[in-house]
């Protein structure tokens, strides 16, 4: 009951200055009305009672046919808003290395017995949370490789996946390289304008069986930006390569709050396109007033004649 209260109250009016003719109607009703003859009867207070009754009954209808008729030439409608939105969102793979290396402590300041893996987690779910048109994947690597979530809109389902994660889940070395290579396997034949990888790692490529060169030669063909991150003392030189030679950006961390000011850069570097088209739709109540308008004058007219017969 109070949800249809709240559905009437939705209700708006085409042409609501229409409502003024119900002051027109008001005022003739008042000051145009014609004269008649007059005839005295005898016994009149025999009939006045129910005369009166069914007068008043005459009148209400009268007046709630012609009310009905007004507010149905208003056109009586609900709006329903429907914001159409495109999405044009980037792929991006999150590739996370879970080496052994990543159980060193110390890289979060202010929680130095956190490992680096934890603090990672931290803000990668929290750049995912700030992803919420993109098409996201994760890939994680270490002695070997694994595709822990292929491209997903379900944020929360990929940070449930990275809570599950755990350091050595596939090794103690690192296969960065072939890591990339995984990671172009799931970017390459899809559509999105664009394209991205970022790559995070603690150490040298100790594992990778696929030249750098062919790697970077593959994101290339595919137009596939790769943004890498280092953290902790780790050699630069493949890194610097990859993200310089795909269009991309080397950034190094040496804590986890340089970390978060590393993925929020890339978080404003890459935006996603979003067009909003509002679509107004118009549902029309006019046939109600109307059918109540009938059905009045019909009584009206039926109860008019019966009473002067």
């Amino acid at each position: 009951m109070y949800d249809k209260i709240l559905e009437l109250i939705n209700i708006k009016f085409e042409y609501p200055s229409l409502l003024l003719l119900i002051v027109v109607f008001v005022v003739c009703n008042k000051f145009c009305k014609a004269k008649t003859q007059s005839y005295y009867m005898p016994h009149l207070h025999m009939y006045k009672k129910g005369t009166i009754i069914k007068s008043t009954i005459i009148n209400i209808l009268k007046w709630l046919s012609i009310i009905c008729s007004i507010v149905a030439l208003t056109s009586p409608i609900k709006e329903h808003k429907i914001i159409n939105t495109k999405k044009d969102g980037i792929d991006i793979v999150l590739n996370l290395d879970t080496s052994g290396s990543m159980r060193a402590v110390g890289f979060n300041q202010q929680n130095p017995q956190q490992n680096r893996w934890e603090a990672v987690k931290d803000i990668v779910n929290d750049f995912i949370d700030k992803r919420t048109n993109d098409n996201i994947a994760l890939v994680v690597f270490a002695s070997s490789v694994m595709t822990a979530s292929a491209l997903t809109y379900d944020n929360e389902a990929l940070k449930k996946i990275i809570k599950s994660l755990n350091i050595g889940v596939v090794g103690q070395q690192t296969a960065l390289i072939d890591s990339i290579v995984s990671s172009i396997n799931i970017l390459k034949n899809h559509k999105a304008k664009s394209k991205i990888i970022i790559a995070l790692t603690d150490g040298e490529d100790t594992a990778s069986i696929t030249p750098l060169d062919i790697v970077i030669k593959m994101a290339k063909k595919h137009n596939i930006k790769i943004y890498t991150i280092a953290i902790g003392s780790t050699s630069v030189y493949t890194l610097q390569k990859l993200s310089q030679q795909t269009n991309g950006k080397f950034f190094q961390a040496s804590n986890k709050q340089n970390l978060k000011l590393i993925y929020d850069t890339i978080n404003k570097l890459e935006k996603s396109k979003i067009d909003q088209n509002k679509i107004i739709l118009k549902e029309y109540y006019y046939f109600y007033p109307l059918m109540i308008s009938f059905i009045s004058l019909l009584f009206f007219v039926y109860l008019k004649n019966k009473k002067e017969v």
